[in-house]
């Protein structure tokens, strides 16, 4: 057994408390993983509080990249050492999904999340939040849930490829795959948002509309690719239409994950273009729209999971558009904290402030 440093949550709704979680040794195909940056994302959030359903107690986390420490019985392509960003959503390469060139629809993909991975000091089994739990020093994952990474890119900023780059620049290139002089308007500027920005930028869209209650995120969006950024307004599908012609954005990406931001992103979207849902909101905030509209305006609203994307091949052209310069992964991380802070990460989260808070453990 393998004694981990870990936030755990022991009941949802709770406080995250570090505590102490013992890990057994990496079974046939699974891979103990030493963490050395994890992202704090909004969807950690949604799961500590109830808004997305997870078995507990349970340690959150799943944006992380480490190094690997063990392997188990059959892992191929792996060693103690290799460094490697989680998928937290592994497809299992087998499914009508995967084998149908979506495999972030896998209906295997969230399995671990069931299964405890460890236990506390009490010896209460502990499950890992959405299969990862990387809001620790070490974790046990299933190999599938690792993707190597080349040793020139440093950890810290490769964690963010795990969640909210992999999501945000996903939804721009693969979902609605932007091309150049195309129009975007982008609700939520938090890590997956501001992603997204940049996406659409590297795409050659223009005009490029950020919007955001928080004007104190404007600046890093304008620099990440953002040419107009606006607040919320009662008005804002006018504006909206007014710097684009009077026609709309050709595409809408809503990356907060409510009904208001969704029906936003509708509307503010031309007769005939599209609206991608990337946020994940809860089961009881209900959409509606007329019965009218739908064939009128003749857009398109499309959910977007993961950002359509196959980590296996999106890491490495991401990489690519880091190495060139193109895809600022720096500028995302606003602040550096401790495993201690994530409760007042999750506070600034609630409030609406900064792009990405990262635990450094290294």
């Amino acid at each position: 057994m393998t004694a981990a440093q870990a936030a755990v949550l022991r009941e949802i709704g709770g406080e995250l408390r570090v505590e102490d979680v013992e890990l057994p040794a990496p079974g046939p195909g699974r891979v103990r993983v030493k963490l050395a940056a994890t992202g704090v994302c909004h969807s950690d959030l949604s799961l500590a509080t109830g808004v997305l359903a997870h078995p507990a107690p349970v340690v959150l986390g799943h944006e992380g990249a480490g190094r690997v420490v063990e392997v188990g019985e059959g892992v191929e392509g792996l060693r103690p050492g290799d460094p490697v960003v989680l998928n937290w959503t592994p497809p299992c390469r087998e499914c009508w999904f995967c084998t149908h060139d979506q495999p972030y629809l896998c209906p295997r993909a969230s399995d671990a999340m069931g299964q405890p991975y460890g236990a506390l000091a009490d010896t209460t089994p502990v499950y890992p939040g959405l299969g990862t739990a990387a809001f620790a020093t070490e974790t046990l994952v299933g190999a599938n849930a690792c993707i190597p990474l080349p040793e020139d890119v440093p950890l810290e900023q490769a964690a963010l490829l795990g969640c909210a780059v992999l999501t945000g620049a996903g939804a721009v290139f693969n979902a609605a795959r932007v091309r150049p002089g195309e129009s975007v308007v982008v609700f939520g500027l938090g890590g997956i948002g501001l992603c997204a920005v940049q996406a659409a930028r590297i795409a050659g869209a223009g005009p490029v509309i950020a919007v955001d209650p928080a004007v104190e995120k404007f600046d890093l969006a304008r620099r990440l690719g953002a040419t107009h950024a606006l607040e919320p307004s009662a008005d804002l599908s006018k504006r909206i239409r007014k710097l684009t012609e009077g026609r709309g954005a050709d595409h809408a990406f809503e990356c907060v994950g409510r009904a208001e931001t969704i029906r936003g992103a509708w509307s503010a979207t031309r007769r005939g273009g599209q609206a991608t849902i990337v946020g994940l909101g809860a089961v009881s905030d209900e959409v509606t729209f007329n019965a009218l509209e739908i064939g009128h305006f003749a857009r398109t609203l499309r959910g977007c999971m993961y950002g359509s994307t196959d980590p296996r091949v999106d890491v490495p052209v991401l990489l690519q558009h880091y190495r060139d310069g193109t895809l600022d992964l720096d500028s995302l991380v606003s602040q550096r904290i401790a495993l201690d802070d994530i409760g007042e990460s999750f506070a600034q989260m609630k409030a609406g402030h900064g792009a990405r808070s990262v635990i450094v453990f290294e």
